[in-house]
């Protein structure tokens, strides 16, 4: 295949994912309002500029790279992670690591051995941890409220005053209520999940299946996050009682389920190649991901989860070639 030829399948296959990302951005714009949409532009700009710099500081072409739509990706997938109402330097920090430290330092498109949106988005978790765990409640701020919130203008409202604990924020927390109170009295829990999570996970799920349908991925890394989240729920799932660590349904639909499942464990540069080894990769997130939620200092353990089988797809790779009876 000629350099042409890639660059035009890749491009074609980023627009196909920016597609499918639609549903889940529509979602949270209807959930978020204002503060979604201002992450969204904030990573958006971040990311082509930062994109733009690093080229030309590197004397490569720029408009080439900047038409094949995968900063454009990371910043999706970055806007969507991010709290929305973030101060703007919190989405600039983490598109700035997600382009420069998760692409670039290792070579650019094609070359990085971490997710890079994954990348950003724990390197803000680890520095402003205190700003990624205000997350809006069900009001919509109006537009000059949610300007004073982002760009840090003067306001007397405090975070308090419209941010609420998410989901598995209250479930972690819990001493006393049963999963049913919970779900009764708690603002963070909806029908089945999340209140406003169980709907922006079904949009995900939704543009999940198209990419499925158009072959952008294989099944094997979704079905095995998605299989490993289940099943370890529901062994680990003690009904009601107030020290539940909830239901497989609650997983499943809570959190950035169905965005990790598939949108972030099939990126095909940082993932496995083999099949066999993308549906372990699958099942080492969708376990660690439980383990963070359940037991760890995190309510949503995803990026962590994806970095640390970054880690391993080398070895996952050798383990398919013997399996496969490949010389390694």
């Amino acid at each position: 295949m000629s350099a042409t030829d890639h660059s035009e399948r890749l491009r074609s296959t980023m627009l196909l994912v920016l597609l499918a990302c639609l549903p889940g951005v529509l979602a949270l714009l209807w959930q978020h309002g204002w503060g979604f949409l201002f992450n969204l532009l904030l990573c958006t700009g971040t990311a082509l500029a930062s994109e733009a710099l690093l080229l030309k500081l590197q004397q490569r072409p720029v408009l080439p790279s900047l038409n094949d739509g995968s900063a454009l990706v990371s910043a999706t997938l970055l806007a969507v992670a991010l709290p929305a109402y973030a101060p703007w330097w919190l989405p600039v920090i983490a598109t700035t690591s997600a382009i420069g430290l998760g692409k670039h330092l290792y070579g650019g498109v094609g070359k990085n051995p971490f997710n890079p949106a994954m990348l950003g988005y724990a390197v803000v978790l680890l520095a402003f941890a205190q700003h990624m765990t205000q997350w809006p409640g069900a009001q919509l701020l109006d537009l000059g409220t949610s300007l004073q919130h982002v760009f840090g203008w003067s306001s007397s409202e405090q975070p308090d005053a419209w941010a609420q604990a998410t989901l598995l924020d209250g479930l972690r927390n819990n001493r006393s209520l049963t999963v049913d109170e919970l779900f009764r009295s708690h603002p963070g829990f909806g029908h089945w999940g999340g209140k406003e999570s169980e709907w922006v996970n079904l949009a995900f799920l939704l543009g999940g299946l198209l990419l499925l349908q158009r072959k952008v991925f294989s099944w094997h890394a979704p079905v095995g996050l998605l299989a490993s989240l289940f099943v370890l729920s529901l062994l680990f799932w003690n009904g009601s009682g107030s020290d539940s660590n909830g239901s497989p349904l609650l997983h499943l639909f809570s959190g950035s389920t169905m965005l990790a499942a598939f949108f972030i464990a099939t990126e095909p540069v940082s993932g496995p190649k083999s099949p066999q080894a993308r549906l372990v990769f699958g099942i080492g997130i969708g376990l660690l991901i439980y383990l963070i939620r359940t037991w760890g200092s995190y309510p949503d353990g995803t990026a962590f989860a994806v970095l640390l089988m970054n880690l391993c797809v080398p070895a996952l790779e050798r383990w398919a070639e013997r399996r496969q009876g490949l010389p390694s």
